[in-house]
């Protein structure tokens, strides 16, 4: 059983996986899902304040290094372009669009793309933290909710 809460942990540390990996497979392996949830959210926030502080700048430091140069300068583009696009719209409101770009499990809208997007918007650390922190919450009951829907929807399908 510490297994498979780990498994959670793990996935939902994962870039591109998260939260929105982690919940399905625990509901999926039987797990309560009130515990997968925290288990999952607790995952993919440990690595936000790393990613805020750390991340632009070993993405800068590679960009123009031999074997790792192309992956980290489409890293620091996808970021750049992601953040001025959601700053764009946004205006003031950029901690509020940031945990909607969070919340919403979409490929590549995750905390650790929405952390580096404020890392690289020049956000200050509490409220990318905080609005990184509110999208990954949404993120986690709509995945909940659907991780729900599928595992009944598959037992009544197979029953």
């Amino acid at each position: 059983m510490l297994t498979n809460y780990l498994y959670v942990f793990f996935i939902s540390m994962v870039p591109l996986l998260e939260l929105r990996g982690a919940i399905p497979v625990g509901v999926g392996l039987g797990l309560p899902l009130w515990s997968v949830y925290i288990i999952a959210i607790i995952g993919n926030m440990l690595p936000v304040p790393f990613i805020f502080f750390f991340a632009r700048k070993v993405l800068e430091w590679g960009a123009d290094k031999p074997v790792i140069g192309k992956f980290f300068t489409f890293c620091l583009k996808k970021g750049h372009k992601g953040g001025e696009k959601l700053k764009e719209k946004a205006g003031r409101g950029l901690p509020w669009a940031l945990l909607l770009f969070v919340g919403i499990p979409l490929p590549g809208t995750g905390a650790w793309t929405g952390t580096l997007a404020a890392s690289l918007l020049d956000m200050d650390f509490k409220s990318s933290v905080l609005a990184c922190m509110g999208g990954v919450l949404l993120a986690g009951c709509i995945m909940g909710a659907l991780s729900l829907a599928g595992v009944s929807a598959l037992g009544a399908v197979v029953a």
